[in-house]
């Protein structure tokens, strides 16, 4: 049984795209998708630095963007599909609960959206490695953060004001390393709430089709079998915690064999090597490597 999975906000470097622009086929999608999200894609792919890409009403779009690609270009179905964060936009895509284009205009508005509530008060994010879990999650809590990436494999993401992530630094948890993220703002808590109207108005107006394949949730975990109710999750999770925890451990209780991360690849399999041991794992990073995932699809769908 194999998953393929969409990384979030945060994964992008600089010129990530460049290889995949030799298949014509990603390039004109992604000239038809900047139409679609008003940005120069290609640009920001390629020749864009790293200050203009960590921009959230970007990266957003263009995570989703070489997402959808590189999965049109690896034309193979999945038994599971997940995303992270944003990464569930592609997700949604890729199930067949919207449409590529529906889901590049929510990535759009959820990307403008964000920044803007990002705006209204300096806030970041930090990930937390290592430390015994209960102990991270109360001293992110001591410091009136929030954990807004569950993560799995002893990582923990804390989110909140720059003010309180400070204080959060200069009294760590035990044992555990500090990493500061290079995002805009809290993504994933209250500090996004802003967004969340906004976001509803315009999913009100998307059409919805049920998954055709599984389809699990940020929030939980869980296994959606209803397009609207997916659609309605994205909105919602905006101000929620991702529990990419709970998506892996679904993974493992479905049986999951082998795991595809779409571009820019890396983080997801990272986390599925020290949580899901057994599991065979790809990162999708280059268009060299589409007949090895291939392969992994062939040898462990089902």
């Amino acid at each position: 049984m194999i998953v393929i999975a969409s990384p979030g906000q945060g994964a992008q470097t600089p010129g990530f795209l460049q290889p995949w622009l030799d298949l014509p086929e990603v390039a004109d999608r992604l000239a038809r998708w900047s139409e679609v999200t008003g940005l120069d894609l290609v640009r920001y792919g390629t020749t864009a630095d790293a200050e203009e890409i960590r921009d959230t009403a970007v990266a957003q779009p263009l995570l989703v963007s070489a997402a959808l690609a590189a999965a049109a270009a690896l034309g193979a179905t999945a038994d599971v599909v997940a995303g992270h964060s944003v990464g569930e936009l592609a997700a949604a895509a890729i199930a067949g609960v919207l449409s590529p284009e529906d889901a590049l205009r929510f990535a759009r508005e959820r990307g403008r959206a964000m920044a803007e509530a990002s705006a209204v008060t300096e806030t970041g994010m930090t990930a937390v490695l290592g430390g015994d879990p209960d102990e991270v999650l109360a001293a992110i809590d001591k410091h009136g953060l929030t954990p807004a990436n569950i993560n799995g494999a002893g990582q923990v993401v804390a989110a909140g004001t720059m003010e309180r992530l400070a204080r959060f630094a200069d009294e760590p948890p035990a044992r555990a390393r500090l990493r500061p993220l290079s995002v805009a703002g809290a993504f994933h808590t209250e500090h996004m709430a802003p967004a969340v109207d906004r976001l509803a108005a315009l999913a009100a107006e998307l059409p919805a089709a049920d998954p055709q394949v599984r389809l699990l949730s940020n929030r939980d975990g869980t296994v959606v079998t209803s397009g609207r109710e997916y659609v309605d999750r994205l909105v919602a999770q905006v101000s929620s915690p991702v529990r990419w925890d709970a998506c892996m451990a679904t993974m493992r209780e479905l049986g999951v064999t082998a795991i595809i991360e779409l571009p820019p690849a890396g983080t997801l399999v990272g986390l599925a090597r020290r949580e899901l041991k057994g599991v065979a794992t790809l990162a999708l990073k280059t268009p060299d490597d589409l007949a090895a995932a291939r392969e992994l699809i062939e040898a462990n769908a089902r």
